[in-house]
């Protein structure tokens, strides 16, 4: 078989494997139909509370608020949750009640101001719109760099689609997509070997911090010192904006809140079994505090192991080592809900188009199974209450083993010249 068939290789054609092309897109469609429908029926009643009695757009109403304060140029509220819960009371009476931990930093409100001249059910309407429109473009461009992927569009639009994270970043109308276009637009400049533009993007992420604990770990660790420069540019420029606009006792009570944050985690994460990170685990798994902090710091430790082995060979393609730092940054994080998990999709991504391009060999049928667990196991996070055993976690910690012993054979045989699947796999970089 010519080189250029081997690289275009379908999943469809591997009868080895199950993950066919054709179960992919069943299961797709599946999950599309039950997940769209139940929530445009949860939806369909009068007013703006669902079915379920909660608020449609759940959490926006926090930034729609947000947006108010900003609109009012009021930072003294920026932090007190009563006085939140009393506006959002006021401009959207059926949220009457609905109370929100203030974690965000100064600048977020300010982002959200524009949507605080317009009614909630109409400024919720255009968030859903832009976050879906971001989310189909960061797919969009993620797979237009994969071009083992290129014959498959429809099947990953479909996939895309139902992707559940995605599912939940709508129904909670978060901002995880804004994390997206950073790790999206990080890549692109990685694989450009921009790697100040490439720090810029993830410094963009300090209005989620939680999720900029990986790389910024790793380029310390690597001393990739342009990285680390362009994201403290960014940060900085970001938090700038919030003094100018409030002045600097905004950003102080927004530091001691992060400062405290583990005091206000039962605020936080009042469902703990919606979350997906080293740190839920194992405070599900195990009673005892000090024992489930210890092994969330060693398994962490571990993770970085991981991520830096692979970052630090020459011959791992990008879309591995990118992969990696996706997983290790959900797998790390001390705070992480099912909707930020939307963050893995360029890893979903570039880990298919390394499968295919492997033709078939055991460890491409291994991560293509990992892959798909990792895609569907958060529709089954609510099990966790009774089971307190987050597989979505075991599958994203399995898949990063996975990827680091594929980094340390691709670096192997590279070095001593030996032609493996591993080492000429049609990744990036």
């Amino acid at each position: 078989m010519p080189p250029a068939d081997r690289e275009t290789m379908t999943i469809q054609d591997n009868s080895n494997t199950w993950l066919t092309a054709k179960r992919l897109r069943v299961h797709g469609t599946i999950l599309l139909v039950c997940l769209w429908s139940l929530y445009v029926w949860n939806l369909a009643t009068p007013g703006l509370r669902d079915r379920a009695g909660n608020l449609k757009g759940t959490d926006f109403l926090h930034f729609y608020t947000l947006g108010c304060l900003a609109r009012a140029h009021d930072g003294t509220a920026l932090y007190d949750m009563n006085a939140q819960a009393a506006l959002a009371a006021q401009r959207v009476p059926q949220a009457a009640g609905i109370r929100y931990l203030p974690l965000y930093p100064p600048q977020v409100s300010i982002f959200f101001a524009p949507f605080a001249y317009l009614s909630y059910p109409v400024a919720l309407a255009i968030w859903w719109s832009l976050c879906a429109s971001a989310y189909g473009l960061c797919c969009f461009a993620v797979w237009r760099a994969c071009r083992n992927l290129q014959p498959y569009g429809a099947l990953v639009f479909l996939l895309a689609a139902s992707f559940p994270a995605f599912f939940h970043l709508i129904a909670w109308g978060q901002t995880s997509v804004l994390a997206l276009l950073c790790f999206t637009a990080a890549f692109h400049f990685f694989r450009k070997q921009r790697d100040f533009l490439a720090g810029v993007c993830l410094g963009c992420l300090v209005f989620k911090p939680q999720l900029a604990i990986a790389a910024v770990v790793l380029f310390w660790m690597l001393a990739r010192w342009k990285v680390l420069v362009g994201a403290i540019v960014a940060a900085a420029i970001q938090l700038s904006i919030g003094i100018l606009y409030y002045g600097g006792e905004s950003l102080h009570r927004w530091w001691e809140l992060l400062r405290h944050a583990n005091e206000l985690l039962p605020l936080l994460e009042p469902k703990p079994y919606q979350t997906h990170s080293l740190r839920t685990f194992w405070t599900m798994l195990l009673p005892w505090p000090t024992a489930s902090i210890a092994l969330y710091i060693v398994t962490s430790g571990l993770v970085l192991y991981f991520l830096r082995a692979c970052w630090s060979r020459e011959f791992v393609p990008l879309s591995l080592k990118y992969s990696a730092l996706l997983l290790a940054t959900v797998l790390i994080a001390p705070h992480l809900t099912v909707y930020d998990l939307v963050a893995l999709a360029p890893a979903l991504l570039l880990l298919a188009d390394w499968v295919i391009g492997q033709s078939a060999t055991n460890v491409a049928r291994a991560l293509a199974t990992l892959l798909y667990f990792v895609y569907a196991l958060p529709l089954i996070g609510p099990f966790a209450r009774w089971t307190h055993v987050q597989l979505s976690v075991v599958a994203m910690l399995a898949t990063m083993f996975l990827i680091w012993r594929i980094a340390i054979d691709s670096g192997g045989d590279r070095k001593l010249g030996r032609t493996t699947p591993v080492s000429t796999a049609a990744g990036l970089g």
